[in-house]
């Protein structure tokens, strides 16, 4: 069996919402290759791409889990990270895990103005399972930085060498390294939700 038949095996079970950051996903960009890969993915779409309104994003994402019917699997970029985070501290519903790639920092010094609005990082653990992925050279957030907010958030952490901000600028093409990423951690995630329902 395929890596990717695999995965369509071990996705079936949920709905995928893909939530990109600043400015949108690209077609060069792993989000939107994944998507394309995958028909069941559904991507969270905003008001604005550029000009972010968190209570605006939050409630799109809001929406789209609303309309799910299966628990979610919530694959975020950037700007989309820290969207789940302030979704998170308010809703607890349906998720059943998040994988987070290369958090963007919104309370970096030099951050784009239009980004501080998403400022503070909510902090608290998140209520679901999570997998940060950060990069040792991506200009949005440093290791050390994606290393403590998968800590605060009670997520795993992996960090990728020089991958920069897991964008399409980082000519990841398919991203094959993210989708075997994706593909062993949904095993936990499945692992963890059989050991609740046993307990349950």
């Amino acid at each position: 069996m395929s890596l990717h038949q695999g995965l369509d095996a071990r996705l079936e079970p949920y709905d995928v919402l893909i939530l990109p950051g600043w400015k949108n996903s690209g077609d060069d960009h792993w989000q939107s290759r994944w998507e394309a890969r995958f028909p069941s993915f559904n991507r969270v779409h905003q008001q604005s791409w550029d000009n972010p309104v968190r209570i605006d994003w939050v409630a799109a994402l809001d929406e789209a889990v609303s309309r799910c019917t299966k628990p979610v699997i919530l694959i975020a970029h950037s700007l989309g990270c820290i969207t789940v985070a302030h979704w998170a501290s308010r809703h607890r519903h349906r998720i059943a895990g998040a994988l987070l790639v290369a958090p963007a920092d919104v309370e970096r010094r030099t951050v784009a103005p239009v980004l501080k609005r998403f400022a503070p990082i909510p902090l608290a653990p998140l209520p679901f399972p999570a997998l940060v992925i950060g990069s040792d050279n991506d200009p949005c957030c440093t290791v050390w930085r994606a290393s403590e907010l998968a800590e605060k958030w009670g997520a795993e952490c992996h960090i990728a060498f020089g991958a920069g901000h897991i964008n399409a600028h980082s000519n990841l093409g398919d991203w094959e390294e993210g989708l075997i990423l994706l593909d062993v951690w949904l095993r936990g995630v499945q692992a963890f939700r059989d050991d609740v329902a046993q307990v349950a």
